[in-house]
């Protein structure tokens, strides 16, 4: 249900989204009508702790044409070089490692915070230590050159199911990913502010002996 556009980026956004987590944020795209922004549970951290919040990047990928390219990487490497401070790399469904330890490192340089690849990694150790969050399908050492090439970047795609425009919001922690259309951005942030503080007050209670029935019903939280 996202729209296309280049609304203008707003790093203040990426901020407060930051300091949410998934499952608040599926409930807010829940009640405005926005019911399949989850990507698929497939796509899990590398490690558990892993999570990250900006703007989609897109990245189209498709099987390579040939097997022994003589511009290899070219498209993957255009991508990355694109990212700009407070970017998520989204990568649509591919059978190969689209991604490694040394387009990690360029990657965090250009201030990415994240990936998220419908497909497998590799140098998943490497990248682990780096403390650079990638959100995958698994791992394969096998690598791209000759078996998947980017045709485009900056494109509709599809991730985990969910269409993302550029410049979505991505936010991913261990429950999953989460995408929010830049269009509605700014109510989404808001709304689930208010559901967060509202969660507090009904922990509180609960916490105090209120009954989960009870609690519900002054809140209306759950």
């Amino acid at each position: 249900m996202s729209a296309p556009g280049n609304p203008p980026r707003c790093l203040d956004w990426v901020e407060r989204l930051e300091r949410l987590y998934t499952a608040v944020v599926c409930d807010i795209l829940d009640s405005l009508g926005y019911r399949q922004q989850a990507l698929h549970s497939r796509i899990r951290p590398l490690w558990p702790e892993a999570r990250c919040a900006g703007f989609a990047l897109t990245v189209q990928t498709a099987p390579a044409r040939e097997q022994d390219p003589s511009h290899p990487y070219a498209g993957e490497l255009a991508a990355v070089d694109a990212l700009q401070a407070g970017d998520v790399l989204v990568v649509s469904p591919c059978h190969w490692s689209f991604w490694g330890e040394l387009l990690s490192t360029a990657a965090r340089y250009r201030g990415c915070r994240g990936v998220i690849l419908d497909g497998p990694t590799r140098d998943s150790r490497a990248i682990q230590q780096m403390q650079f969050p990638i959100f995958h399908v698994g791992c394969h050492p096998a690598d791209s050159r000759g078996r998947l090439e980017v045709i485009a970047h900056n494109v509709p795609i599809s991730c985990g199911e969910v269409l993302i425009y550029p410049g979505d919001l991505i936010l991913a922690d261990h429950d999953g990913v989460v995408a929010i259309p830049q269009g509605i951005a700014e109510e989404v942030l808001r709304r689930a502010e208010e559901k967060v503080h509202g969660e507090n007050q009904v922990r509180k209670a609960l916490s105090a002996g209120m009954s989960a029935t009870e609690a519900f019903a002054r809140f209306g939280i759950l």
